[in-house]
């Protein structure tokens, strides 16, 4: 049978550790599962269950993910809303970062793609933060046009991401358009 033994946190690398004099010992961050030998019979035991063996397995592939640094990307981060921003600093704010989000036509007129992507990327979270807060603010009953406006609003800030990633010229355009046209009646209802 396997028997699961605590280990001390120093002890941070897996390692087996095998001797001639000793059963086999295998070491994890967390705990160390030792082989005994059987009482009937000469060799060691290998009955380690399916699912001690899976976990044991889950363990050293979290640890070995855990412990790699990871990079962040330049990536669309579209959270939704702020715990705690209220619908005041969420309308103080909007429209400074709705004008932060038509900045990027400077970068669009001098074709600079990746800029305007980084810019784009950078601006619109906030705005879609604030307009998200402000709608759950609204009644009920003002909410769907906002909605819709705010999906038109995203789905063309993805769209013009995608358009400079291609460097297409038309789209990048037509989904500014959009965005300028979304914008501008989101603001002129709140």
């Amino acid at each position: 049978m396997a028997e699961l033994s605590p280990i001390s946190v120093s002890n941070l690398s897996n390692r087996i550790h095998f001797s001639s004099s000793s059963p086999p010992i295998i070491s994890v961050q967390l705990f160390s599962i030792t082989a005994k030998r059987c009482s009937n019979c000469r060799s060691i035991s290998r009955s380690i269950s399916r699912r001690l063996g899976l976990g044991l397995i889950a363990l050293m592939a979290s640890s070995s993910v855990a412990s790699t640094p990871v990079k962040i990307a330049n990536a669309l981060d579209l959270k939704l809303i702020a715990p705690e921003q209220s619908f005041e600093e969420a309308e103080s704010g909007i429209r400074g970062h709705a004008e932060a989000v038509l900045q990027v036509r400077g970068l669009i007129e001098s074709e600079s793609w990746k800029e305007a992507q980084k810019q784009l990327r950078s601006s619109s979270p906030l705005l879609k933060q604030d307009l998200y807060t402000i709608i759950e603010y609204k009644p009920p009953a003002e909410r769907p046009p906002l909605r819709r406006l705010y999906s038109l609003l995203f789905n063309n800030v993805t769209r013009m991401d995608y358009a400079a990633r291609d460097k297409d010229a038309e789209r990048v355009w037509q989904c500014y358009d959009n965005i300028v046209m979304a914008i501008s009646d989101i603001l002129s209802r709140i």
